[in-house]
């Protein structure tokens, strides 16, 4: 028979192997997010933790800020400057620091007494190991490290939806420049119109209604200038909140003075379902809270056994009789409480859990299929004012100019032509923004859950002369 102190030597070795195992690694906590941002940007996602790191960061913000902002830069801007999705990085850490403690045992209990009984004196030592814990330590591990990964799955959720609110944010930010712009001209016009209204109603080949009407115009057009300001404030703030950018960084921040051109055709994208499933960051998480939820069943269904099971280790001496040594064993007796609550509390959330990730894949689907619409038929509608109304409204400018020049029409007729080119011309702005936020959209669902997009409404349009009198 093997010596107590052998025993006690070999169940402190185990429990200090096991305890040893769960080390922290925060990298690897971090790898995923790194492949994520480098997959959506081009560049590995950069944690910022000292001033050395945030100097670096600054530096790269120069670079980018350089030259005009395109649409994958002002992607990799924000991945890299936002300040919120640092702080959400910096959640893995605490969730990588949990895991690490839930792998690891509790301290040992140690005590010590000394007794006195007339000339004896009795000295006793104990030390305690809460072997129920010891037991189910695996499968703790186990589960930890399930919540770990959901926890980088919600961050990269946190992730893509940047990366997906910043193209939707620089596309409206550069929608809105180019409409600015067009609204200056069309204030010149209106202005032009009106002198010209003035001078025909000085010769007298104009009455009051007509020139009222010019300068009616014109009034319309420098409100919708005004409007079309605002829009341009409002929308390149949104873009620098999502950038990170504010003081001198924001001033010479730059856009393109006008949105990419619509590509020639779209490609046919089939199985779009089964590759938001296999992809999706939020579908993902939810299988894995799944698991873990499992997981937890199978110990709620053990741990209302050995939860309270505790080894301990003795050692008595005293100076009257030989050293005294053995083990003690606690353990909880099922008497009152047999653990029925707290499995069938278990029970019910993984129920909940296996319904929520059902009711995520669903609504995945169902997103996949909404934005792949929204995408096409953006893109023909948009088509159809590249191709169609816009050039329809040009020949009509262009046979009414040959009109005026050869005294067929009034220069009346002309000018109110002219503003229907305008609505044209708005109309068709407005459908191409509408195009790139429903392809953004689309990047974004085949990813993770689609925020809200303004497809539909007007920042564009919103800020130009209204159609006509």
């Amino acid at each position: 028979m093997r010596p107590p102190h052998f025993s006690r030597s070999l169940l402190l070795a185990a429990a200090a192997a096991l305890s040893g195992c769960a080390s922290l690694d925060p990298e690897a906590a971090y790898a995923p997010l790194r492949e994520l941002a480098q997959q959506q940007s081009g560049q590995p996602l950069q944690l910022t933790r000292a001033a050395a790191d945030q100097a670096r960061v600054d530096a790269q913000v120069e670079v980018l800020l350089a030259a005009p902002l395109t649409m994958d830069a002002a992607v990799q801007l924000a991945l890299l400057n936002n300040r919120g999705l640092q702080a959400s990085l910096q959640e893995l850490g605490l969730g990588e620091a949990e895991r690490a403690q839930a792998g690891r045992l509790a301290n040992p209990g140690f005590s010590i007494a000394r007794l006195r009984r007339g000339d004896e004196r009795e000295r006793e030592l104990g030390l305690g190991l809460n072997l129920g814990q010891l037991l189910a330590l695996p499968q703790v591990r186990e589960i930890e490290a399930r919540r770990l990964r959901a926890l980088q799955q919600r961050t990269g959720l946190a992730l893509l939806a940047l990366a997906a609110d910043t193209r939707r944010a620089w596309v409206s930010a550069v929608a809105a420049e180019q409409a600015l712009r067009y609204q200056r001209d069309v204030l010149e016009a209106a202005e032009a119109g009106a002198e010209l209204g003035r001078r025909m109603v000085g010769a007298g080949n104009w009455n009051r209604l007509q020139l009222a009407r010019e300068q009616g115009f014109a009034a319309e057009a420098a409100l919708g200038l005004a409007r079309a300001e605002q829009q341009r404030l409002q929308q390149r703030e949104r873009l620098a909140r999502l950038l990170g950018l504010w003081g001198e960084p924001l001033a010479r921040l730059r856009l393109p003075t006008q949105m990419p051109d619509l590509p020639d055709g779209l490609p046919e994208r089939a199985g779009l379902e089964q590759q938001a499933l296999a992809q999706r960051l939020d579908v993902q998480a939810a299988r894995a809270q799944t698991e873990a939820t499992a997981r937890s069943l199978g110990l709620s269904r053990i741990s209302h056994f050995i939860n309270a099971l505790e080894l301990g280790v003795m050692r008595n001496s005293s100076n009257e009789a030989p050293l005294q040594t053995g083990t003690e064993l606690h353990f909880e007796i099922p008497l009152f409480d047999w653990g029925e609550a707290r499995q069938a509390h278990a029970e019910a959330l993984y129920l909940q859990s296996v319904h929520q990730a059902a009711q995520t894949a669903i609504q995945g689907r169902s997103e996949v299929r909404e934005a792949e619409l929204l995408w096409r038929s953006s893109y023909d509608i948009a088509r159809h004012h590249r191709d169609e109304l816009l050039p329809i409204a040009r020949r009509i400018s262009e046979e009414n100019l040959l009109r005026y020049n050869g005294m067929f029409i009034s220069v009346f007729e002309l000018l109110a032509d002219a503003r229907a080119q305008i609505a044209a011309v708005n109309a068709a702005l407005a459908a191409q923004r509408d195009f790139w936020l429903a392809q953004a959209a689309l990047d974004q669902a085949l990813l993770g859950p689609s925020s809200a997009v303004a497809v539909g409404e007007s920042p564009v349009s919103s800020g130009l002369a209204p159609a006509a009198h």
